[in-house]
């Protein structure tokens, strides 16, 4: 059985006013970004249940990781809003998105660890930087919080001595380290052998559940992020094509997710990306840039 603990409790720290919590803790309204002339989200809406798993699934290119910094507000939507406990993360003063941001937890691609820090000290950087607890303390939280994922023994490694698997739990275990109310997992799988991801499609569904929060799920990886999630969006073209229980998502008549569900290599998803006529690239002027 494992073990958790919180040390902080800092939900519903940004009033809507009413006082009360809503059922989704993040709202995504008829959100538009592009990036230069590249429409990235037209018309975009989806919802966040609060405690569930929620995967952000799509094709490589359509803006999951880009949602995300949405979310967190390191982008600004051109049109739209993104409502976390029903405030505009747009209306917040620094102040304000400061302490927003306190309340994720982010699980990078790659796990992003400090290469000049042991795992000790990785998973104890955002207690030292975030709160003034004496290190005894900071010992004690850093441990449960690996022990949780299983490298309590790893503490005084570095970066450099761990597996792809044992890097990305802990990073798992400093994104954890200040209790978060929401925990982004952005490409948790990728580049994982067979049984470190079994071990993190695991960890995800368990942390979810032990620390009583809510967590968002970017991946293409089908197989493993549907075994874990309680509820799916397939982002497609700028928009949700698809949404829905894992259940519901197989037994779609959707052409698009038929296709991404199954990884077949023919359907709308094209292999090509869009490019002018063939035969007029080919003799166009050097002046076009190649």
């Amino acid at each position: 059985m494992l073990c958790y603990a919180r040390f902080g409790d800092h939900r519903g720290s940004l009033s809507n006013g009413s006082g009360k919590l809503t059922d989704n803790i993040i709202e995504v309204r008829d959100v538009d970004f592009s990036r230069g002339k590249r429409p990235i989200f037209r018309n975009l809406n989806l919802t966040i249940a609060r405690g569930q798993v929620t995967a952000i699934m799509g094709p490589s290119g359509t803006g999951k990781t880009t949602l995300l910094q949405l979310i967190t507000r390191q982008l600004h939507p051109d049109r739209g809003q993104i409502l976390v406990d029903g405030v505009d993360v747009a209306t917040l003063n620094q102040a304000q998105l400061y302490q927003l941001r306190q309340r994720f937890g982010v699980l990078f691609q790659k796990g992003a660890l400090l290469t000049d820090m042991s795992v000790f000290d990785n998973v104890a950087f955002p207690i030292r930087e975030h709160t003034r607890l004496p290190d005894r303390l900071v010992r004690h939280v850093v441990l449960t919080k690996l022990h949780a994922v299983g490298l309590r023994g790893a503490a005084d490694l570095m970066p450099s001595q761990l597996s792809g698997g044992m890097a990305r739990r802990v990073a798992l275990a400093r994104a954890i380290a200040m209790d978060p109310d929401v925990l982004l997992y952005d490409e948790p799988f990728v580049g994982l052998d067979p049984i470190s991801m079994g071990v993190i499609v695991k960890l995800v569904g368990e942390l979810n559940d032990a620390l009583d929060i809510t967590s968002i799920v970017v991946s293409h990886d089908v197989h493993d992020v549907v075994a874990v999630a309680d509820f799916s969006y397939v982002i497609s073209d700028g928009e949700v094509a698809a949404s829905g229980t894992p259940e519901e998502l197989r037994n779609s008549s959707s052409e698009l997710v038929k296709q991404f569900m199954q990884g077949l290599p023919d359907g709308p998803v094209g292999f090509h990306y869009d490019a002018p006529d063939y035969q007029e690239q080919l003799l166009g002027n050097p002046s076009d840039g190649y």
